[in-house]
């Protein structure tokens, strides 16, 4: 978990979920501020731990104005998650019609597509089971809160570690694809192989 000292002033925004996990306490999901929040993120998306989210060797405002562009679209929505107030992970979620995952597989009714950065682990070190409860977090909300019915993930082929944390999560592999590159204005993602995993709300339920 990050440390203490990377707590930000709260943005004046209302959490969209809001859960307390025994044993690691109350976490919350609230929209992502692209300003207040930029030095935060900015640290984390910048680390070399996080070379597959694509955005090292961003400068603190080139961050901000990206988050501020996507705070624009009603299709992809970015969350700052926060465990006893203290910004723990950033949470993205899209529409994966409108996103070009969805031109690389069935988009089925009531699916969401979902990226997770986690924070670094503070002075405390890594807390055993941490990701697991974020992505139970992650589910309750996608699930519960909003209703959809199946979670979309895309990490890089090469990221090892994040496809073996979705599939122990309880996520299906699907196939792997050759994600396009984006090149319009304001936005430029190079084109990416990735590792497509999907999760049921019966499966993440257990129903």
């Amino acid at each position: 978990m990050s440390e203490p000292s990377t707590t930000i002033p709260e943005a004046a925004v209302r959490p969209v979920h809001e859960q307390t996990v025994a044993g690691f306490g109350s976490v919350r999901i609230r929209p992502l501020d692209p300003h207040a929040d930029a030095a935060a993120v900015h640290g984390w998306t910048g680390a070399e731990r996080a070379s597959f989210w694509g955005m090292n060797g961003l400068t603190r405002d080139q961050v901000s104005e990206i988050y501020a562009h996507m705070a624009g679209l009603d299709t992809h929505h970015a969350f700052l998650i926060l465990c006893d107030d203290v910004p723990v992970a950033l949470l993205q979620t899209y529409e994966p019609e409108a996103d070009r995952v969805g031109e690389c597989y069935e988009v089925l009714p009531g699916d969401i597509g979902v990226h997770l950065l986690l924070a670094p682990a503070g002075p405390e070190g890594a807390r055993p089971g941490w990701t697991s409860v974020l992505l139970g977090v992650v589910a309750a909300y996608v699930f519960g809160t909003l209703g959809r019915r199946r979670v979309v993930v895309d990490p890089d082929v090469r990221n090892e570690k994040a496809v073996a944390r979705f599939l122990k999560q309880g996520f299906e592999a699907g196939p792997v694809v050759v994600l396009p590159e984006v090149d319009i204005p304001d936005v430029y993602i190079p084109a990416k192989e990735a590792q497509l995993a999907f999760l049921t709300r019966e499966v993440a339920f257990g129903a």
